[in-house]
């Protein structure tokens, strides 16, 4: 069995964590709505996750809703010391589906309460705030005051351990980091969307961990051809080398991959002990997409 490297560490607020973790979000059904088509094969990523070692799992309460807290419940509980489950806050499902804003003072601990019951926690050890931007989008500039201050306000009750961002601006971490301690922050970022390198460099100076989602998301098929060619050259998949090379950019990038099978699951694990070459390095690196100048 594949293990994850263990020397592959970073804090998270006063935990430290492994850096690839695993992100919930596929386990629900289409659309992160619903109950999976087979709870079982559910049950056994998150089993097998923890075989693996992975000691990081990134989920929601809007993830189905509630179904994939339920899960992660039933199969991890009680949940090993070690392990640290984050979760977001900021957004409901409708009846149909679909994803809407959530950030009212009772709204936002509404839904700390909801991932406290259906996880079966007395405290949640990381709650990232995501604020809505562009329409549910990308991040977009605007007040994080009245959104952290109920976040703080629980922090102080004893329920919320520490919190962090998501979907954000580098102006609105600055703002944050006046109102409380932020511990991560998680937004879009890839080898081919590289908005946030100065981000990831600020916050790594300052020992905040950044965990980007999305790690194939918006590439063109030029970039994607680029990727598989530099992937089947290293003998690896086109997934295990985008997160090695998120692995390699910064060491306070943490990772949460996605999946909803066993075999993808040690695929990605595999990519913790992938070493990119330089001239990998250096191809990949080239199918970035130039952000404009501010």
């Amino acid at each position: 069995m594949q293990t994850i490297d263990q020397a592959g560490t970073f804090k998270l607020g006063s935990r430290t964590v492994k850096r690839l973790g695993y992100g919930a979000m596929q386990l629900a059904g289409p659309g992160v709505f619903g109950p999976p088509k087979d709870p079982d094969a559910a049950f056994a990523v998150l089993r097998e996750a923890a075989a693996l070692g992975v000691n990081h799992i990134d989920t929601s309460d809007f993830y189905g809703p509630h179904i994939v807290n339920q899960l992660i419940r039933e199969a991890l509980s009680p949940y090993p010391d070690e392990l640290v489950i984050v979760t977001k806050v900021g957004a409901r499902r409708g009846e149909d589906g679909s994803w809407l804003p959530a950030a009212t003072p009772d709204e936002l601990r509404r839904a700390v309460h909801d991932n406290l019951r259906n996880l079966g926690l007395d405290a949640l050890d990381a709650v990232n705030m995501r604020f809505w931007g562009d329409e549910g989008h990308g991040p977009a500039e605007g007040p994080v005051e009245p959104q952290l201050a109920v976040l703080a306000e629980l922090q102080r009750e004893g329920v919320v351990r520490h919190i962090g961002l998501s979907n954000v601006t580098a102006a609105q971490v600055k703002e944050a980091r006046q109102i409380v301690e932020v511990v991560c922050v998680q937004n879009q970022y890839n080898l081919a969307h590289r908005g946030d390198d100065a981000m990831v460099d600020i916050l790594a100076e300052e020992g905040i961990a950044y965990v980007p989602f999305f790690p194939l998301g918006g590439f063109s098929p030029l970039q994607s051809a680029t990727l598989s060619r530099v992937a089947e050259r290293l003998e690896a998949t086109a997934m295990q080398v985008a997160l090695a090379w998120l692995l390699q950019r910064s060491p306070n990038i943490l990772l949460i991959p996605g999946t909803s099978s066993v075999a993808h699951l040690r695929e990605n694990a595999a990519a913790a002990s992938l070493v990119l070459p330089e001239d990998a390095v250096a191809e990949l690196d080239g199918i970035a997409v130039v952000e404009p100048a501010e």
